[in-house]
């Protein structure tokens, strides 16, 4: 019984943990699930890849329709991102975390964003959809 009580108890702590994150941060944290259906149900949603170009087109692949703008150069180029100020932005990564640097950045500037936590190996292991550059791939 004890065993049970202290597992319940860990498990309210990591979901207190996560909405405090969430509370501070000023964005949500979506998983790849929600993304999908973000995708599915919401034509005014964009996706925001914030990797490499190189990971962009590797056999990792991408968001179908992503835009990147790798978060190193994100500071600089925002401005790219000011038609969608109306939208919402999902931004991602390989595993979320450059993707939560990412919308705290656009946050600030006033985007209305969310973080797809787990990234792209997340979406890869869920076996979600993925784009890949079949040019790059063929060549």
């Amino acid at each position: 019984m004890k065993k049970y009580l202290v597992v319940v108890m860990l498990i309210a702590l990591g979901f207190l943990v996560a909405l405090t994150q969430q509370i501070r941060s000023g964005y949500k944290n979506v998983i790849p699930a929600e993304v999908e259906k973000l995708m599915a149900e919401d034509s005014n949603v964009v996706l925001l890849d914030v990797r490499t170009k190189a990971e962009f087109e590797s056999e990792t692949g991408h968001l179908k329709g992503a835009t990147l703008i790798p978060v190193q150069e994100l500071e600089e180029r925002v401005g790219e991102l000011d038609r969608y100020k109306d939208k919402t932005i999902i931004a991602y990564c390989r595993s979320g975390q450059r993707s939560s640097f990412a919308a705290s950045i656009l946050q600030s500037r006033g985007f209305k964003v969310v973080n797809m936590t787990g990234g792209m190996l997340r979406w890869n292991a869920e076996r979600r959809p993925v784009q890949r550059e079949e040019s790059k791939r063929n060549e």
